[in-house]
C-alpha cells in the first residue's frame, strides 16, 4: 500500500509554514520578535519562557521514544489526543467527500471531530462482546472510507479489542486505521504499536492524561510510520506544545516508577470494585475492564446518577450510546472514594430499583 494514495492532494503539495525556531533554538536570537529581556513568570519548572518552544519537539519525542522503545521519528506530540485526531482527519479526509467509520459504542470525540471537518461518519456496531463485527464492517466499507477509528481499550466499555482483529483490519482495508490507546497503560500487553513496523496505514494514539495523572497538562502522542509523522509535522501548528507542558512531561518520564505504583493501585481498586459490583443484585450487566473505569447497567440509571450527585458523587451517564441503555460508567478513585460510591450506589439501588 502506498500511504500517499490515501492523503489529500493539497496536503501532499502543502508548503508548511517555516517558523523562526524551526531553524535555530540557540544563539543570540533576534529573529522571532520575542521579548529578549525575560519572562514575567519566574520558576525553575520551565526556563526561557520568553522564547518559543521547539516546533519539532525533539526532547519530548526522544524521551518518549526511549521510554517505549520506538524511534523518535515515529512519534509526534499533540495537545492531548484530540488535536492528533483532528490533524489525522484533516490529512486524510477531504471535506464533504470522504468518510470515516466509527466502531460504536466508543469515544464520542471521533464523531465530533469528523463533524467539525464536514466528514460523514458511518457507525458500525461492535458485536455483543464489544469486539469487531467483520460482516457489518464489510457491508459498510467503501472506497469513500479513508479512516477507521478503533479504541482499545474501548471507552466506555473498557475492553481491549482483539489484537488479531486489529491487524486484520490494517492488512485488509485500504484506509488509515487510527487505534486510540489512551488506556493502554493499564494493560500494556494489549498494545498494537508493534504493527507500525509492518504497516504504514496505522497510527497509534496515546496520552499522559490517564495512568500518568497529567490530564491538566494536555499532552498526547501519535506512533506511526515516518511518512505519516512527516505529514503531521507538516500540518500541525508550529508551536503546539508549550514549554511548561514539555518540562512537566519530561520530569514525569524520569519518575516512571511512580506512574507504575499509581497504576497498580488503580488496577487493584478496579478489580475490587468490580467484584463488589458483581454482587449487587440490582445490577443486571457489568463488563470486565482493561482500563481505569467500569461500565455497568442498572434500571433507573438516570435517577441513580441524580441520587449519587446529591451525595457529591459524579459518575458518567452512557445510556444514550448505541446498545448501552441504562449504563453508568464509573472511574476508579481512591479507596475511600470507591467505598463511598459503593455504599451510596447500594442505598440508591435498593430504593429506586425495587
Amino acid at each position: 500500500m502506498n500511504i500517499e494514495n490515501l492523503i489529500r492532494r493539497n496536503i501532499i503539495n502543502l508548503k508548511p509554514y517555516t517558523s523562526a525556531r524551526s531553524q535555530n533554538l540557540d544563539g543570540i536570537l533576534l529573529d522571532a520578535n520575542e521579548n529578549a529581556i525575560g519572562s514575567t513568570f519566574e520558576t525553575d519548572l520551565a526556563k526561557d519562557l520568553n522564547r518559543y518552544p521547539d516546533p519539532y519537539q525533539l526532547k519530548l519525542r526522544k524521551s518518549i521514544g526511549e521510554m517505549i522503545g520506538v524511534n523518535y521519528k515515529n512519534i509526534l506530540c499533540g495537545v492531548g489526543s484530540d488535536e492528533l485526531i483532528d490533524l489525522l482527519i484533516r490529512i486524510f479526509c477531504s471535506p464533504s467527500k470522504d468518510k470515516a467509520i466509527i466502531l460504536e459504542p466508543t469515544y464520542g470525540m471521533y464523531k465530533v471531530a469528523c463533524d467539525i471537518n464536514e466528514i460523514e461518519t458511518i457507525a458500525v456496531p461492535l458485536n455483543d462482546n464489544f469486539q469487531i463485527d467483520f460482516q457489518s464492517l464489510n457491508e459498510n466499507f467503501s472506497s469513500e472510507i479513508k479512516l477507521i477509528f478503533i479504541c482499545s481499550p474501548n471507552n466506555p466499555t473498557g475492553n481491549l479489542i482483539n489484537a488479531e482483529d486489529i491487524e486484520k483490519i490494517v492488512r485488509s482495508y485500504n484506509a488509515m486505521i487510527i487505534v486510540d490507546e489512551a488506556y493502554i497503560d493499564f494493560c500494556e500487553e494489549g498494545s498494537a504499536a508493534n504493527l507500525i513496523k509492518k504497516y504504514e496505514n496505522i497510527a497509534i494514539l496515546r496520552t499522559f492524561s490517564k495512568a500518568w495523572g497529567l490530564a491538566g497538562a494536555r499532552l498526547g502522542y501519535c506512533i506511526s510510520s515516518e511518512k505519516v509523522i512527516s505529514f503531521l509535522l507538516k500540518v500541525k501548528a508550529p508551536y503546539n506544545i508549550n514549554k511548561l507542558t514539555e518540562q512537566v512531561v519530561l520530569e514525569a518520564i524520569k519518575n516512571c516508577r511512580k506512574k507504575d505504583e499509581i497504576k497498580n493501585i488503580i488496577i487493584s481498586e478496579r478489580d475490587r470494585v468490580y467484584k463488589e459490583l458483581k454482587n449487587f443484585d440490582k445490577i443486571y450487566a457489568i463488563y470486565p475492564s482493561d482500563a481505569n473505569f467500569i461500565l455497568f447497567k442498572i434500571n433507573n440509571s438516570k435517577l441513580i446518577l441524580k441520587r449519587l450527585l446529591e451525595k457529591g458523587i459524579v459518575a458518567r451517564d452512557r445510556s444514550s450510546q448505541l446498545n448501552l441503555e441504562n449504563s453508568i460508567r464509573v472511574t476508579i478513585g481512591t479507596k475511600e472514594q470507591n467505598d463511598l460510591f459503593l455504599t451510596e450506589l447500594k442505598k440508591a439501588a435498593d430504593e429506586l430499583c425495587k
